[in-house]
């Protein structure tokens, strides 16, 4: 029961509300859309890409994790500078800041949490 509330609640953290395709700084707008590059720290480390699309308004895309490794569909919104997503896959949600071409923040998963941070590559 315990599994299927942890599911449902990161369905609604990846699927629910709205995401737009920008994100300014200062009167120039920089679009996630396209591939990320990062790096994490904290109960996991390591290395991550991350492919964002738009979709009928919604920020969508993957993640490729190297650890735990693997391919995970995302979900995730952006208000201002502020983003926030999820790969529920693993059970991980990721909350952060967007800044021109990069962005940091941190995680949270059922194994425990840490850091995170990207760049836009493409």
């Amino acid at each position: 029961m315990i599994a299927v509330l942890w599911v449902v609640t990161l369905l609604a953290i990846c699927g629910i509300g709205t995401a737009t395709a920008a994100v300014s700084s200062k009167p120039k707008h920089i679009s996630l859309a396209g591939t990320w590059k990062g790096k994490y720290s904290g109960a996991f480390s390591g290395t991550f890409t991350l492919h964002w699309t738009l979709k009928a308004s919604r920020l969508t895309g993957s993640i490729t994790l190297s650890n735990p490794s693997g391919k995970y569909a995302i979900g995730g919104s952006v208000h201002g500078s502020a983003i926030s997503f999820g790969a529920v896959g693993v059970g991980a949600t990721y909350t952060g800041k967007v800044s021109g071409k990069s962005m940091s923040g941190s995680y949270k998963s059922p194994k425990g949490g840490g850091s995170w941070s990207a760049h836009k590559t493409s």
